[in-house]
């Protein structure tokens, strides 16, 4: 039998559903499973996305163009705008979803053997579209002391080389929910005007900033325009993840015009995905404010019942819907693992995505977890009760 790629060999596994065959087990065997591992908001879609996918009469599900329809990207104009960046229908590409968003940007700004430089942990599946695209991954570390904060620029500056080509930052963060200050993202503009460095920025979380801090984007750095791809999505917003639609938005003409090429080779984006896209931005302010209350409130409880299970901590997350906690045990992949396929009480069990799958630097996030607060604060109270017990019983369990 022929052996696969050398790419296919260092793809990673995702930590965030590297499990779910032990999942499945527990619950093909009658296990009620809390889903803590991933990002899946439980929050409605909004009632204008669903009516609109209703209210369809065409006769043909047709292509749509490659970088997404105009009415839309219109549309998002506006909504940007709301966030004072500036942009015509000209500088956004619809993708299918965010993923496809970083993947273009690394396979149009990347060459094979090319280097970028990343905060971690950080999003597990960004390591994956770097394999994808031949780009290699350099990481510079934050830590659980300071709350996951920017670390400082001195460290990204020994990294870089005559193949780094950019920085990848996430803001407000996945997985450490970290929202980066208006001084850290200074330093960040700084340093990339220094070496003339692409900065991809992965924004798909503005909504959810806790703190009364600014949202400083990327794109609202000056003197660096030609240099930022900004990566979103609705999923996360709008709880839609399943209708798969993202956006690129560059002031770059040649970053544009490339992706372009590889928009064009897979034809285009989900045509129902952008029509429900597009009628949630007439939900209004209401629905916003609802499940920012809403997370908000999620946050600040499992944050009090996470930091009172004895031997666990987490930092406070300021955005997103993730922290990462600190677990009283020396293999958190392992504990994870067990808990799907040894641990139950009162017929349920925890998934949580074990945390050294967000870091590149060997032996980082071994005793921490991704925690998801997408479950309501009833579900949520059940599942740091079964996080308690599970840690004292596999504790005992030798």
């Amino acid at each position: 039998m022929p052996d696969i790629s050398e790419r296919g060999k260092l793809m990673p596994a995702s930590p965030i559903r590297k499990l779910a065959p032990l999942s499945d087990a527990a619950k093909a065997k009658g296990t009620k499973v809390y889903h803590l591992n991933i990002g899946q908001p439980d929050l409605p879609t909004p009632e204008k996305a669903l009516e609109a996918i209703r209210q369809i009469d065409r006769k043909t599900l047709e292509y749509s163009p490659s970088d997404g329809y105009r009415f839309y990207r219109e549309n998002l104009v506006k909504y940007y705008n709301s966030y004072n960046i500036d942009l015509s229908p000209d500088n956004i590409i619809i993708t299918t979803g965010g993923s496809e968003a970083v993947l273009f940007s690394f396979l149009a700004c990347l060459n094979p053997g090319d280097e970028i430089i990343i905060p971690e942990p950080a999003y597990a599946n960004y390591m994956a579209f770097a394999v994808s695209a031949g780009a290699v991954i350099k990481t510079v570390p934050s830590t659980f002391e300071t709350g996951f904060a920017l670390p400082p620029i001195s460290k990204f500056e020994e990294l870089i080389n005559e193949r780094t080509k950019g920085i990848l930052i996430c803001n407000p963060n996945n997985p450490t929910g970290y929202v980066y200050t208006a001084e850290e993202m200074e330093k960040i503009r700084l340093l990339v005007k220094k070496y003339n460095l692409f900065l991809f920025s992965d924004e798909v979380y503005r909504e959810f900033i806790y703190n009364d801090m600014p949202y400083v984007s990327a794109c609202h750095l000056k003197k660096i325009e030609d240099n930022v791809v900004l990566i979103d999505s609705v999923s996360k917003r709008y709880s839609e993840c399943g209708i798969r639609i993202g956006a690129l938005i560059t002031k770059n003409k040649k970053i544009h015009d490339t992706v372009m090429k590889f928009c064009q080779a897979r034809l285009s984006p989900p045509l129902i995905g952008q029509i429900a896209a597009n009628a949630s931005l007439d939900e209004g302010e209401l629905y916003m404010q609802s499940n920012f209350n809403e997370y908000l409130n999620r946050r600040n409880y499992l944050l009090e019942r996470l930091n009172k299970i004895p031997g666990v901590s987490s930092p406070v997350p300021m955005g997103a819907f993730y922290t990462l906690a600190k677990l009283p045990v020396e293999d958190a992949e392992d504990f994870c693992a067990w808990c799907l396929s040894d641990f139950q009480y009162e017929g349920k069990t925890i998934f949580m995505a074990p945390a050294s799958g967000f870091y590149v630097t060997p032996g980082l996030g071994r005793n921490e977890v991704r925690i998801a607060y997408v479950l309501n604060i009833n579900d949520l109270d059940i599942a740091m009760t079964l996080l308690e017990k599970a840690l004292a019983e596999y504790k005992e369990r030798k």
